[in-house]
């Protein structure tokens, strides 16, 4: 009998060896599908901080593991022209106890697959900083553009770091594990393909963008919207004719932006579109967010704010006389091609066209955006119901834009050639020739930028120089655009657009 019982016992004991074998796999079967089926942005209550640091939906499918992001100012910091991100213009703030937060403006968090993802997010471009003084707390600004945000250098950083041999996941991994950043199981996976991957797709897109080097340089506030676009649709860039090489373009301004639509303005600085959603939807690319990937519930909490979004008013004393006699020669000058003021964009020519014959101003911008472009954008969300681009169109000029908020738009054209609005009305050959871009120090006098600035605490600012191609602060000027007044009456004007 105790022979039998012993025996009998076996079958029993790895019956239920498999059944909690079987359970454990089920268990972590099930965990790992929630785990890899993870997406959930972080999220954020108040509107200004959902544009600040809401996603788009671009870490879904261009998003950096966060732990990586922390860790490349680090790894190879010789790429960076400081310590960390802020070295390129992105700026942190502080959060309540006085600590710079994690993550810069214009940056978002995704949990996808179960790994925190960043990327960069509408704000990238168009949130930006205002100094009275060099000793002054900068207030940050929700919707000018982003001036002191270099752009095309944090695009470099990551395709310099990428090219080091030091980007492999030998070197990476264990600096992550260290951090703390990351669990062991995201580690694993960085080790196994993350890395490389990561790796293969910035050298990837490195090459594809190398044409953006034949260009002048950005420098902060500034980018080439239009071309990288050719790029994903595959255009030989090597073989484009030169007159489209340079489309170079300062971030604008995206207050007010229902009163543009209810007026079926032409957005974009050549105005080659209409449409308030479908001009956001392509501006989501820049935020690697595509169609299948665009978060459209974050993007339409966007939407909505920004119809009815406000520059904030002028903060410096104004000097009322004058500004009561500038306001008869905006009037005169100014306010049919941009509005009767601020607030008001009534006026003949208001978002419509002006030819480039008759503006003349440099026009390099305008000759890379061209009609085989905008066929292949009007393709763009092709399958997505009435989201498929339509509204596309090649003009021959550049749009006549509102003034709203125009103390904070510096500096002035759309290649932000002409530093200050005092100087946009004075003829070309008196505007200054070179001048320091970055620097976020206000000029009340001349309604500006602080322009002859070269470095600040180690920091240096970009030197922009008008002789090169694309960078021409010629037009806007003749009888028509009053650079022919006198410096009293130019001063009245400027002091008058200070209201708006």
């Amino acid at each position: 009998m105790l022979l039998k019982a012993s025996y009998d016992t076996k079958p029993r004991f790895w019956r239920r060896v498999f059944s909690v074998v079987i359970l454990a796999t089920l268990v972590i079967a099930v965990w790992l599908g929630v785990r890899l089926s993870r997406d959930r942005a972080v999220t954020y209550d108040r509107i200004e901080d959902h544009f600040k640091y809401g996603s788009t939906g671009g870490e879904r499918g261009s998003g950096i593991p966060y732990s990586v992001w922390k860790l490349l100012p680090q790894v190879f910091p010789q790429y960076l022209p400081g310590r960390d991100y802020a070295a390129l213009g992105l700026i942190y703030e502080k959060d309540q106890n006085g600590n710079l937060k994690d993550l810069p403006i214009g940056v978002s968090k995704r949990n996808v697959m179960g790994i925190d993802r960043v990327f960069v997010n509408c704000a990238i471009c168009h949130v930006g900083s205002v100094r009275d003084t060099p000793e002054s707390a900068p207030r940050i600004i929700v919707g000018m553009p982003s001036n002191t945000v270099d752009l095309q250098g944090f695009s470099r950083f990551l395709i310099a770091s990428a090219r080091d041999e030091q980007f492999t996941a030998q070197r990476l991994v264990p600096e992550i594990a260290r951090a703390g950043t990351d669990d062991w199981i995201n580690r694993l996976g960085l080790s196994l393909f993350g890395i490389s991957l990561m790796r293969e797709r910035l050298l990837m897109l490195g090459n594809r963008f190398k044409f953006l080097d034949r260009e002048p340089d950005c420098g902060p506030g500034r980018f080439d919207t239009f071309n990288p676009p050719k790029a994903l649709f595959n255009f030989p860039m090597d073989k484009l004719p030169p007159e489209e090489w340079i489309g170079l373009c300062d971030f604008p301004s995206i207050w007010n932006q229902g009163q543009r639509e209810e007026r079926k303005m032409r957005l974009h600085w050549d105005g080659n579109n209409d449409s308030v959603r479908e001009r956001n939807r392509s501006a989501a690319f820049g935020t690697g967010a595509t169609p299948p990937t665009l978060d459209r519930e974050n993007i339409k909490r966007i939407e909505d704010w920004l119809l009815t979004a406000k520059p904030p008013p002028y903060p410096y004393p104004i000097n009322e006389a004058l500004a009561a006699r500038g306001a008869p020669l905006y009037a005169q000058y100014c306010a049919s091609c941009h509005g009767k003021s601020g607030s008001d964009f009534s006026g003949k020519d208001v978002g419509s066209v002006t030819p480039i014959d008759q503006i003349k101003t440099d026009r390099a911008r305008l000759d890379s955006y061209t009609l085989e472009l905008c066929v292949n954008q009007n393709l763009l969300y092709a399958g997505y119901g009435n989201e498929r681009f339509s509204h596309f169109r090649k003009t021959f000029g550049y749009a006549n834009a509102p003034l709203d908020g125009v103390w904070l738009r510096a500096p002035y054209l759309h290649n932000g050639s002409v530093p200050t609005l005092r100087d946009l009305l004075e003829p070309a050959e008196n505007r200054p020739q070179e001048f320091y871009r970055g620097y976020d120090v206000y000029d009340p006098k001349r309604v500006g930028f602080l322009s002859d600035v070269a470095s600040e605490k180690g920091r240096k600012f970009f030197r922009y120089e008008t002789k090169l191609k694309g960078n021409g602060n010629y037009g806007h000027e003749g009888p028509a655009y009053g650079t022919q007044l006198s410096p009293d009456q130019k001063d009245a004007i400027v002091e008058y657009l200070k209201k708006f």
